[in-house]
């Protein structure tokens, strides 16, 4: 990984001095104005196109490695970190140099970029209008590259959606959940949600909710020990008095309770272990309860 990753910025360091080799020379040229400009106007649209790209894009690329540089130096991090604030940069990186080709390509087509967009102000306006939810993505999404609230690797809970970040996107926040499937959730949907972080605590909570009959006397005090019993084998993984029974609701005929277990080493197969093994043990009190009836 770290191998690979040095190859990758290698790569980069060499595009960036390949942009600048082209652009001195279209620099040079620009001042010298040589007879090929004049007698193919094609070549020299095509010149100053390059020249209007390659400028702006090498100055965003030189300052994206240094300030990746410099914090990855600042706050003592590994290189190959996957981090929010270098994510965020790369994609700002990425909308700038999308931003640099539509203007540099108007150039070559001789639109001029300043009255082209002057002229259709108002169709901006309606396409704005018509995309403000894709906008109102990516400016969430950016805010939460950038936050500290929010990390690629975080554990996260989202109404009834749990997972790991694994990705953050102009446009979505991608989860994985405990069965490894990729759940997408809309930045906007992220922004403005409730979210419980559990990496931030240094904890991971497992949560299971069931419900009882009444008539089987189970008492909250008597499912809290006999479970207590149940998980005793993956005592290592679980936080000292870390299993506790809640009573949600209580009606005519059934009670709900919620089992909460507090995980003090993340460690995915071991908790589908410990999911299950409650899980069994809540239906063998269900079965004893029934025959005890």
């Amino acid at each position: 990984m770290i191998e690979e990753k040095q190859r990758k910025t290698r790569k980069e360091i060499l595009m960036i001095v390949l942009k600048a080799i082209v652009y001195f020379f279209l620099v040079y040229y620009a001042i010298e104005e040589p007879p090929l400009y004049v007698h193919y106007p094609f070549i020299a649209r095509l010149a100053e196109a390059l020249f209007v790209f390659l400028g702006p894009s090498l100055t965003v690329s030189a300052a994206r490695l240094m300030i990746i540089f410099w914090y990855i130096k600042k706050h003592k991090l590994k290189s190959n970190i996957k981090d929010n604030f270098i994510l965020g940069i790369n994609r700002i990186v990425s909308i700038l140099n999308t931003v640099f080709f539509v203007l540099a390509f108007m150039i070559f087509l001789g639109i001029d970029p300043i009255k082209f967009l002057t002229s259709i102000t108002i169709v901006a306006a309606a396409i704005a209008l018509t995309f403000k939810d894709y906008i109102t993505n990516m400016i969430n999404g950016l805010i939460i590259m950038f936050s500290d609230r929010l990390s690629l690797g975080d554990h996260i809970k989202v109404h009834d959606i749990e997972g790991k970040i694994i990705d953050i996107t102009l446009i979505n926040m991608i989860l994985q959940n405990e069965d490894n499937d990729m759940v997408i959730i809309p930045n906007s949907v992220a922004f403005s949600s409730v979210i419980v972080n559990q990496s931030k605590q240094n904890i991971k909570k497992l949560s299971v909710e069931f419900q009882m009959s009444l008539h089987f006397g189970y008492t909250p005090d008597y499912l809290e020990n006999h479970l207590r019993n149940v998980v005793k084998p993956f005592a290592t993984y679980i936080a000292l008095d870390g299993l506790t029974v809640k009573t949600i609701a209580i009606n005519k005929d059934e009670a709900r309770f919620k089992i909460q277990v507090l995980l003090n080493v993340y460690d995915k197969p071991k908790e589908r272990e410990i999911r299950r093994a409650l899980n069994t043990a809540i239906m063998k009190l269900a079965v004893k309860g029934e025959k005890g009836s």
